[in-house]
Protein backbone atom coordinates (compact mmCIF):
# COMPACT_ATOMS: atom_id res chain seq x y z
CA UNK A 1 0.00 0.00 0.00
CA UNK A 2 1.31 3.44 -0.94
CA UNK A 3 0.89 6.10 1.74
CA UNK A 4 -0.84 9.28 0.59
CA UNK A 5 1.13 12.46 0.08
CA UNK A 6 0.80 14.99 2.86
CA UNK A 7 -1.46 17.94 2.05
CA UNK A 8 -1.73 20.64 4.72
CA UNK A 9 -5.25 21.47 3.55
CA UNK A 10 -6.66 17.99 4.27
CA UNK A 11 -8.11 16.65 7.49
CA UNK A 12 -5.65 14.25 9.17
CA UNK A 13 -5.81 12.19 12.33
CA UNK A 14 -3.76 9.65 14.22
CA UNK A 15 -4.06 6.11 12.93
CA UNK A 16 -6.32 4.19 15.35
CA UNK A 17 -3.46 1.78 16.10
CA UNK A 18 -1.08 4.57 17.18
CA UNK A 19 -0.46 5.41 20.82
CA UNK A 20 1.11 8.68 21.95
CA UNK A 21 3.22 8.67 25.10
CA UNK A 22 4.18 12.13 26.36
CA UNK A 23 7.82 12.57 27.31
CA UNK A 24 9.81 15.54 28.69
CA UNK A 25 11.38 16.04 25.23
CA UNK A 26 8.08 15.71 23.31
CA UNK A 27 6.50 12.29 22.79
CA UNK A 28 6.88 8.77 21.51
CA UNK A 29 4.46 7.42 18.92
CA UNK A 30 4.07 3.67 18.60
CA UNK A 31 2.12 1.99 15.81
CA UNK A 32 0.84 -1.37 17.05
CA UNK A 33 0.15 -2.59 13.51
CA UNK A 34 3.49 -1.83 11.90
CA UNK A 35 5.50 -1.86 15.15
CA UNK A 36 7.14 1.42 14.15
CA UNK A 37 8.30 3.89 16.76
CA UNK A 38 8.61 7.63 16.13
CA UNK A 39 10.14 10.28 18.36
CA UNK A 40 8.64 13.76 18.48
CA UNK A 41 11.31 16.10 19.80
CA UNK A 42 9.17 19.19 20.08
CA UNK A 43 6.15 19.77 22.31
CA UNK A 44 4.52 22.02 19.73
CA UNK A 45 4.34 19.22 17.13
CA UNK A 46 2.84 16.99 19.82
CA UNK A 47 0.17 19.63 20.42
CA UNK A 48 -0.52 19.81 16.67
CA UNK A 49 -0.80 16.04 16.32
CA UNK A 50 -3.06 15.70 19.35
CA UNK A 51 -5.37 18.39 17.96
CA UNK A 52 -5.52 17.29 14.31
CA UNK A 53 -8.92 15.65 14.66
CA UNK A 54 -10.32 18.89 16.16
CA UNK A 55 -9.46 20.96 13.08
CA UNK A 56 -10.59 20.85 9.44
CA UNK A 57 -6.99 20.62 8.20
CA UNK A 58 -3.37 20.50 9.35
CA UNK A 59 -2.84 24.17 8.55
CA UNK A 60 -5.60 25.12 11.02
CA UNK A 61 -4.15 22.81 13.67
CA UNK A 62 -0.78 24.55 13.31
CA UNK A 63 -2.37 27.98 13.56
CA UNK A 64 -4.26 26.90 16.70
CA UNK A 65 -0.93 25.80 18.22
CA UNK A 66 0.42 29.32 17.63
CA UNK A 67 2.54 28.54 14.58
CA UNK A 68 2.50 31.44 12.13
CA UNK A 69 1.93 30.60 8.46
CA UNK A 70 5.52 31.49 7.54
CA UNK A 71 6.88 29.12 10.20
CA UNK A 72 4.79 26.06 9.33
CA UNK A 73 7.10 24.39 6.75
CA UNK A 74 9.13 22.33 9.28
CA UNK A 75 5.92 21.17 10.94
CA UNK A 76 4.41 20.19 7.59
CA UNK A 77 7.59 18.24 6.84
CA UNK A 78 7.30 16.38 10.17
CA UNK A 79 3.62 15.64 9.52
CA UNK A 80 4.51 14.38 6.04
CA UNK A 81 7.05 11.97 7.53
CA UNK A 82 4.37 10.70 9.91
CA UNK A 83 1.96 10.22 7.00
CA UNK A 84 4.58 8.21 5.09
CA UNK A 85 5.16 6.02 8.16
CA UNK A 86 1.39 5.50 8.52
CA UNK A 87 1.23 7.19 11.93
CA UNK A 88 -1.22 9.74 10.51
CA UNK A 89 -4.04 9.00 8.11
CA UNK A 90 -6.37 11.16 6.10
CA UNK A 91 -9.92 11.37 7.37
CA UNK A 92 -11.72 8.49 5.60
CA UNK A 93 -14.86 10.61 5.21
CA UNK A 94 -13.02 13.22 3.18
CA UNK A 95 -12.45 12.96 -0.54
CA UNK A 96 -9.03 14.10 -1.80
Amino acid sequence: MIAPTFDADRHWRLHPQVAVRPEPFGALLYHFGTRKLSFLKNRTIVEVINSLSDHPDARSACRAAGIEDGDQAPYFHALGVLVQSQMLIADPGETP
